[in-house]
């Protein structure tokens, strides 16, 4: 059952309820009158019998032998005055009930079909409410599947700019090893000449105790550091680069970089893991050697028993 049906069966009780109250003041009403049109009947019923005992005590005061003339001429005079006097009517007032003020009528058929009509509208303002929310979750749904495939395509373009770089800069540190690789034999082969040479010149004792003297300095670990770098920082040439070739070269020195953070952490890890491992088998080893230890002295012991046995 719908919630309009429900709240049309609850305003049918209601009239149904105030029709009932109303019938049942109607009978109180009459009632009332009923008994307010007895009592008035008994009060005047009352009234008569007080006037009729007063005259019967009137007529037994008079006396009883009265000469008939004298009695006829009191029944002239008394008719005569009772004509002459007015006559006393009993008045008796009608008591009406008090009378409601009229109220406004109402028309109880309006109030159901305004009920009705205020039902059907606020279930048709749910109803419009419930599709325009609906469609606006549709329109939203769209736009997110939108912005979701148009993320996904600018992922997959920067994806493919990366490979293109990632692949360009491998490329060009192919080249630069080939290049050192090729400056290092044209070195050795220099120095394979020099040597030639030195061993063909008559200095080549001098030359030994020069490289001899060398040899005696030990580098420190700063000065090694300092080597090291100097052999791997190579210089900016970034003067005569424009403003989108200074970028793209910011962006492989920060993906150098972040690769290098990357080969930090992972040889950092693989450290913590190798001196995990290599506890591990100190452990081992130590526990072997104790086993080893104990094994060897409970030969021994069972040696020395089996040789006092016999």
């Amino acid at each position: 059952m719908s919630d309009t049906e429900e709240r049309v069966e609850e305003y049918e009780e209601d009239v149904e309820a105030e029709e009932e109250v109303k019938e049942e003041e109607e009978q109180d009403e009459e009632e009332e009158q009923e008994e307010e049109a007895e009592e008035q009947e008994e009060a005047e019923a009352e009234e008569q019998e007080e006037a009729e005992g007063e005259i019967e005590e009137q007529a037994e005061e008079e006396p009883e032998e009265v000469p008939e003339k004298e009695q006829e001429e009191g029944e002239v005079e008394q008719n005569e005055e009772a004509d002459s006097k007015p006559k006393t009517k009993m008045y008796v007032p009608n008591i009406a009930p008090p009378k409601l003020p009229d109220g406004e009528k109402v028309d109880f058929d309006d109030l159901h079909r305004k009920r009705v009509e205020k039902d059907f509208n606020e279930l048709q303002s749910l109803i419009e409410m419930h599709f325009s929310n609906r469609q606006k979750e549709e329109e939203d749904l769209i736009n997110l599947v939108s912005r979701i495939e148009h993320r996904r395509a600018d992922r997959a373009e920067q994806q493919r700019v990366h490979t293109e770089k990632e692949r360009e800069r491998q490329a060009r540190v192919a080249e630069e090893r080939s290049r050192r690789e090729k400056e290092a034999a044209e070195l050795r082969a220099e120095e394979e000449a020099k040597k030639k040479n030195i061993f063909t010149n008559k200095g080549f004792g001098s030359y030994l105790q020069k490289v001899e003297v060398k040899k005696g300095k030990k580098m420190t670990e700063r000065e090694k550091k300092t080597k090291a770098l100097m052999e791997r920082r190579k210089p900016l040439n970034i003067d005569h680069l424009n403003q989108d070739k200074l970028a793209e070269k910011a962006r492989d020195l920060w993906e150098c970089l972040t690769q290098l953070h990357a080969e930090k952490f992972d040889l950092a890890e693989q450290h913590k893991r190798q001196k995990y491992e290599v506890g591990v088998l100190r452990n081992r080893v130590s526990d072997h050697q104790r086993g080893s230890k104990t094994a060897k002295t409970t030969r021994a012991t069972a040696k020395g028993k089996t040789g006092a046995w016999k």
